[in-house]
């Protein structure tokens, strides 16, 4: 049997509920994501509750709070140990999304389901990785390959393949083909038949328009509403998609020398702008290349500028803030507010909402979809509701008899405290007992107060640590100071035993430590308007009211998060061809649909699990580990094929020192049809054929004609990395071998390939 495989998924099936699965691997339990929503749920992490202590490691995937937002709580209170994975910006920037939401949360309740320290504790130990980056994996995960690739949704979002004994399975959630601004397409196509794939139907039911026309849908509905006189409100995520947005505005408000303001507010937009300039290395190929040749950083604050406090609107086209107090001082005029959070539940965008919605001039304008339960899901309806209940909560400090109650009770508390810790320091001193090599150093024995200073140090082992010279405590004293009783620690002939781990000072603490400083923006810091939320320790209360609000202006959904659309997740798994699949995180609709396309079209084994079922994924080839003879390879002949080099082998098996091994034939090995080993595009052979002075006139789906004359067509390419079968029609009066000879060179040829001229 090959390697056993199993998946439970524990959220995210048959629904748009948060990302997260058990994933083992002969044994090794990897749990893929570990989300939550931003209604915080906790019913959700029920099944994760039960699996917890089990996990040997976690993968994951996206920076975002429905893949990440569950970590810190599952580390506290749930049990969860294991190391984490992730490139560095799912680490920097998921940090500061959970910095963002935290903040959110508490400025309108008394949120305590995890702290920033818990939210630091959960992310300082994250080992972090590059793309296609082989990480082995130790211990009992000995023999595992974990490695991450461009998954194309958000910066440093990946799809993970983990590799065991030549078996792959590939872990490839929210992918997205499209190259965009920021990020390049997945490289999901480039795998080639894996034995287990796992991925969403999330847009199986979905088609997009071009990526021009949504782009300008997207500006003419702005800017229809901007030279009307409303405002624009984006509400969005902290350091995802909203990069997405911000290079799209930017760009266009610099072409068209624009002049509205546009406004970037979450508690951390500084920090997130800070990180994502350093990150061109994980971003498109076109930031790359302009950075190279110009040094023009995208993100770099050209036109993104900081704000000033009390100037009113800053100098450049987008303006970051941290304190919706900024965006009031400024100036009644036309603007774009781009806040967190996407789903209207809480946030800066909860807030601006509710204070222009009542105008029927303004527009809110979702860039994706809402969570299921949230304001913003409410409002995406068709048609938009008029009216919606929200509820508006803001702290306030105590004052009067609650605030006399809330003093007489931290007292109270302090008091409490200080006895317990009297009464727990009194019992351990009367539980340790005399001991001849310890004592209480701060007590003397009046007794014994005339004896020299030196017969007294010899005498007494509690005077280890005072050095007396010269000095005779007098008759009457008990103590020199005031008693003093500590713990008794070890001793030997140099002094008392230290441990010297407790004097080093961990790169990844500092790396993580949090509240060293506010103002300047991470390692671990916050910007000044989240930091004064924290420092300032003025007793307060939460006072929440309901409301109606009256919604009379527009509301507009487009599909700017940045996932392939129905079509090209069906053609992308088709590409992959793997031997089973496994279908999760999409509605109940999209879910079976595509199991019953792929089902049909694809593999026979398709798989779409319900919460806490266990589905056997093993794969049903055998696999065996062989060694090539020093014999047989020196008779192989190697062709280069990018980085690697690859041949044909005729052999036999053999045992050599009871292992398997691969011997020379015994006899003539038999012909074998000429293999051509590549990726033939259409596409790209037409651009090469030009290059070679044939010119391509006609280019329909599966052919292209050159000269009128010939027709090449590719007949079969069900095997990616190999072309199977093409057909080159031509007249008897052209150079037959001409475009054959083309093609080959187009691919790596292991035998001879034929051409048959009638």
């Amino acid at each position: 049997m090959g390697t056993s495989v199993q998946v439970t998924p524990l959220s995210g099936v048959y629904s748009e509920n948060p990302l997260c699965y058990l994933l083992s691997i002969d044994g090794f339990n990897f749990l893929m994501d570990c989300g939550w929503n931003d209604l915080c749920d906790p019913n959700l992490l029920q099944p994760l509750s039960r699996v917890s202590s089990t996990i040997d490691a976690v993968l994951l995937s996206h920076p975002d709070i429905l893949h990440i937002g569950a970590l810190p709580y599952a580390i506290k209170h749930l049990e969860l140990s294991a190391p984490v994975y992730a490139t560095e910006p799912v680490y920097r920037l998921g940090l500061l999304t959970m910095y963002d939401y935290y903040l959110s949360r508490r400025q309108v309740s008394d949120f305590d389901a995890f702290t920033l320290d818990d939210i630091d504790s959960a992310f300082q130990n994250v080992t972090r990785l590059t793309y296609s980056q082989n990480y082995h994996l130790s211990d009992k995960g000995e023999g595992i390959v974990i490695a991450p690739h461009v998954a194309g949704h958000l910066l440093g979002g990946t799809v993970w393949k983990i590799t065991k004994d030549g078996e792959e399975v590939v872990y490839a959630v929210d992918i997205n083909h499209r190259k965009e601004r920021h990020l390049n397409g997945t490289v999901l196509e480039s795998f080639v038949r894996p034995a287990v794939l796992i991925t969403d139907a999330y847009n199986a039911l979905n088609n997009q328009l071009y990526k021009r026309q949504r782009d300008q849908e997207f500006l003419d509905a702005i800017l229809k509403v901007l030279r009307a006189n409303g405002n624009v409100l984006l509400p969005v995520d902290t350091a995802g998609r909203v990069l997405e947005l911000l290079l799209l505005l930017e760009q266009y408000w610099a072409q068209h020398h624009l002049t509205y303001p546009i406004f970037f507010l979450t508690n951390v937009s500084t920090s997130t702008i800070d990180y994502v300039k350093s990150f061109l290395e994980w971003m498109s190929d076109s930031i790359a290349k302009s950075f190279e040749q110009t040094r023009d950083n995208a993100f770099l604050l050209n036109f993104i500028m900081y704000a000033k406090r009390g100037l009113g609107a800053a100098i450049g086209h987008i303006t970051l803030i941290i304190n919706k107090s900024e965006l009031e001082t400024i100036p009644d005029t036309p603007k774009v507010v781009l806040a967190s959070m996407a789903s209207l539940e809480v946030g800066f965008s909860h807030d601006i909402f509710i204070d222009w919605a009542t105008d029927a001039r303004n527009l809110v304008l979702f860039a994706e979809r809402g969570q299921f339960g949230t304001l913003a899901r409410m409002l995406q309806v068709d048609p938009p509701p008029k009216a919606v209940k929200v509820i508006v909560s803001k702290r306030v400090p105590l004052a009067g008899d609650e605030l006399k109650a809330y003093e007489e009770e931290q007292e109270r508390v302090k008091n409490e405290a200080a006895l317990k810790a009297s009464l727990n320091k009194e019992k351990l001193r009367t539980s340790q007992g005399p001991d001849a090599n310890t004592g209480d150093p701060m007590v003397i024995d009046a007794s014994s107060c005339h004896i020299s200073a030196d017969a007294a140090a010899s005498r007494s082992g509690g005077f280890r640590d005072i050095f007396i010279d010269g000095f005779v405590p007098p008759a009457a004293s008990i103590a020199p100071m005031f008693p003093f009783f500590g713990g008794s620690g070890e001793w030997d002939d140099y002094g008392e035993v230290i441990n010297p781990v407790d004097y080093i000072i961990k790169v990844e603490d500092m790396d993580g430590a949090l509240a060293q400083g506010f103002g300047g923006d991470l390692e671990g810091k916050f910007d000044e308007g989240s930091a004064h939320l924290l420092l300032d320790t003025t007793p307060s209360k939460i006072v929440s009211t309901e409301m109606t609000v009256q919604v009379k202006c527009s509301l507009v959904y487009m599909d700017f998060e940045g996932r392939s659309d129905g079509r090209s997740v069906k053609s992308i798994i088709a590409h992959v061809a793997p031997l089973k699949l496994v279908l999760v995180h999409g509605s109940a609709e999209a879910t079976e649909h595509l199991k019953e396309h792929c089902s049909k079209h694809v593999c026979p084994h398709v798989y779409a699990p319900q919460i806490e079922e266990t589905i056997d994924v093993t794969s049903d080839l055998c696999a065996y580990k062989v060694q090539l003879s020093e014999k047989l390879m020196s008779s192989v002949l190697f062709k280069k094929l990018g980085d690697y080099e690859i041949s044909w082998i005729d052999a036999e098996i053999g045992k050599t020192n009871d292992m398997l091994t691969l011997l020379p034939l015994s006899s003539t090995p038999p012909t074998h049809k000429c293999v051509l080993v590549g990726d033939l595009k259409l596409a790209d052979f037409k651009q090469f054929l030009a290059s070679k002075g044939i010119q391509v006139s006609i280019f329909t789906f599966g052919s292209l004609r050159a000269r009128e004359q010939v027709m090449v067509r590719i007949c079969a390419l069900m095997t990616p990395g190999y072309l199977q079968q093409s057909l080159i029609d031509s007249p008897l009066d052209f150079d037959f071998k001409k475009v054959p000879n083309l093609l080959y060179k187009q691919c790596t040829k292991l035998g001879q390939a034929r051409a048959y001229k009638l």
